[in-house]
């Protein structure tokens, strides 16, 4: 690496932050989350505008392979923070209407995913069409639990009830689809010359909740009850989570699978320590991450997508909508959720953003998909994503019927009745 690429990557790591703040406070002020506007910007700074003049002038190809490694990083931290804040405890106890909810975000979206991708074969020949397939399910089946997790801080929704359900359920969803991707990595062929490398992934992942996780248990409790992490504390567990990444990726999966693996498998700390932890390593992907939006709108072109790109474009989107919503509505109302909170809770699983994202990224790698194809579903991911508080605020409204959304105490029948469980 020269000194005037050396130059030129660190100049283009301050302006993709910079860029990424103002898009994000940009979005904040819109009422949407800030990952849709930094999402967005990486788009604009892509090929798509001037027919990728701005992109070639601002990041020059022989820059491009190093800023990738800077946006792996971010992304192995990200999804390390996945794992970290997934409660398996949500799950055993989040009752009757969770689980229907899950069923039906999951399943419902999925099966009307399997048949747009069986309709998108007319105009791709993907070298596996069954993985290809599946794929689109999952692609159209995913929720982005941290943007939910942000969006109901936001509307002061996490303590209620319904926050509680749509977390528990969007948390599941992410551990189902990103189960399933690695799945479906597999079966693309993953492992290189040595296919059945992946099949160390099951022992790899055993040894990390029964070996690695008691005595990670065991080191960060030395400090004792309610004190937080030192740095040497932090170091550990973040090289524990790069080097998961890098297991995964020399077993011929991608390498998020292995930070987020290493996340479900860490111990469940005190609230002192989790908290620091949290907060250490949201402030490295804060500045990390907005490098992969970057690198990721670099891979989408919608100049070209041409008439045919815009029809399958829209089935796409009518296909993650209706799918997403209807599944979910049905899941709840068939607990006796009422229809208003039952659409309510729809809006929010629609909420796809950057784990939409990652997950296409995966796919694109594995070969799964084009370029093309991503370019659409991207737009599928920011367009969901930023409609979800637009559609919160016009079914939540301000009229009397609004607290029962949020008290399941305030709301009439069944409904109320299933969703005790879900508090606490």
């Amino acid at each position: 690496m020269s000194e005037f690429q050396t130059a030129v990557l660190l100049a283009d790591i301050a302006l993709i932050i910079a860029v990424a703040r103002v898009a994000g406070r940009l979005a904040r002020r819109l009422g949407q989350p800030s990952v849709t506007g930094e999402i967005a910007a990486g788009v604009l700074l892509g090929p798509t505008l001037l027919d990728g003049a701005v992109s070639a002038a601002l990041f020059p190809t022989e820059v491009r392979p190093y800023l990738g490694a800077v946006a792996n990083l971010g992304l192995v931290l990200f999804m390390f923070v996945i794992g970290l804040e997934f409660d398996f405890a949500r799950l055993r106890g989040s009752g009757r209407v969770t689980g229907a909810t899950v069923l039906g975000s999951t399943l419902v979206p999925f099966a009307l995913g399997v048949l747009l991708g069986a309709y998108l074969l007319r105009s791709y020949d993907p070298a596996n069409r069954p993985a290809f397939v599946l794929f689109i399910g999952v692609a159209v089946s995913v929720t982005a639990f941290p943007v939910l997790a942000r969006i109901l801080a936001d509307r002061g929704m996490n303590g209620t009830w319904l926050g509680a359900v749509a977390l528990s359920a969007a948390a599941f969803c992410d551990l189902a689809a990103w189960t399933t991707l690695a799945g479906l990595q597999a079966l693309a062929g993953a492992g290189g010359a040595h296919p059945w490398l992946v099949l160390l992934v099951l022992p790899y992942a055993l040894v990390l909740f029964l070996g690695v996780r008691p005595l990670l248990a065991r080191y960060l409790a030395r400090r004792g009850s309610g004190t937080p992490l030192s740095a040497g504390d932090v170091t550990v567990v973040v090289s524990g989570a790069l080097g998961s990444a890098a297991v995964t990726q020399l077993l011929g999966l991608h390498f998020v699978i292995g930070a987020f693996l290493f996340g479900l498998a860490m111990p469940r700390l005190h609230t002192a320590a989790h908290d620091g932890l949290l907060r250490r390593t949201e402030h490295t992907t804060t500045l990390l991450l907005p490098v992969y939006f970057i690198v990721a709108g670099l891979k989408v072109d919608l100049s070209g997508i041409g008439t045919e790109g815009l029809v399958q474009l829209a089935w796409i989107m009518v296909v993650a909508v209706t799918g997403k919503f209807a599944g979910t509505w049905l899941g709840a109302r068939s607990q006796g959720v009422p229809a208003r909170g039952s659409a309510v809770l729809a809006g929010l699983m629609n909420t796809r953003g950057l784990t939409e994202l990652v997950a296409l990224g995966v796919g694109l790698e594995a070969g799964l998909i084009d370029e093309r194809l991503y370019s659409l579903f991207v737009v599928m991911a920011v367009v969901t994503t930023v409609m979800t508080g637009p559609l919160l605020g016009r079914l939540m409204g301000r009229g009397d019927g609004a607290p029962a959304l949020l008290d399941p105490d305030l709301a009439a029948g069944r409904g109320a009745r299933a969703v005790a469980g879900t508090r606490g």
